[in-house]
């Protein structure tokens, strides 16, 4: 992204700032007792280049910064969830097709259910034993998946969410997060989109309305703070 189009969206951050601030909005949701990392879309048609889907700054950027989150996660046992997308029936004139009207919009049916190459986490976040790998068919991970369930059952409070796309996935993640009673926590570092300029203004909008964006360092910092604690034994 240009130094112009930072610098512009800077200034109208400035402006919107205030505006929100005599409003009463900005305000904190904070980290809570349980979390749970949450890497939205980190599969190789979004992190790899060539694709449809294929985002900015994945290998300089969202990746190395969701290794450092995973290390955290599971050094201390916490929770992760890794989310993908595909789709068993990708004929866009059969009206029994899994991708509903969506592809009316964008090319989803490249990602189908016998291209495992597009649709597999990327390797340099590959899941280990134990982390929930879901497929979902929509934008938001909670939209017609197990995941709410998932955490409650965990006794999770709070989500990090990280991954792809600023202005679609993880957007609809975390306000879906939101209403389903989580503390959604966007790692600022760890979420990139297709086009300059999506994930600063996304990423301003969230932090102002649906969740707490917050610096990489401090999300580990909480993670291993959080890690130390013990559990309260059930009599």
């Amino acid at each position: 992204m240009s130094d112009d189009l930072t610098a512009a969206l800077e200034r109208a951050f400035e402006e919107a700032r205030r505006r929100y601030a005599s409003r009463g909005f900005q305000r904190r949701l904070g980290f809570g007792s349980k979390p749970c990392l949450v890497n939205v879309d980190l599969a190789n048609a979004w992190t790899r280049p060539g694709n449809p889907f294929s985002c900015e700054n994945m290998d300089d950027g969202v990746i190395p910064g969701v290794q450092k989150l995973l290390a955290a996660c599971r050094r201390n046992g916490h929770p992760v969830v890794h989310t993908t997308t595909y789709y068993q029936v990708t004929d866009t004139t059969n009206p029994n097709t899994d991708m509903g009207l969506w592809h009316h919009k964008i090319p989803i049916e490249v990602v189908s259910e016998d291209r495992p190459d597009l649709w597999a986490i990327d390797s340099r976040i590959e899941p280990v034993k134990g982390e929930q790998v879901l497929v979902k068919k929509r934008a938001s991970a909670f939209h017609g998946t197990y995941l709410a369930g998932f955490l409650r059952a965990a006794g999770v409070d709070t989500i990090l969410v990280t991954g792809v796309t600023a202005s679609a996935c993880v957007r609809e993640t975390v306000c879906d997060g939101l209403a389903e009673g989580f503390r959604t926590i966007v790692v600022k570092e760890c979420v990139g989109d297709r086009i300059p300029g999506a994930v600063l203004w996304n990423l301003f909008d969230i932090d102002a309305k649906f969740g707490d964006v917050e610096p990489l360092d401090v999300c580990i910092d909480y993670l291993d703070r959080v890690g130390q604690v013990p559990l309260a034994r059930s009599a």
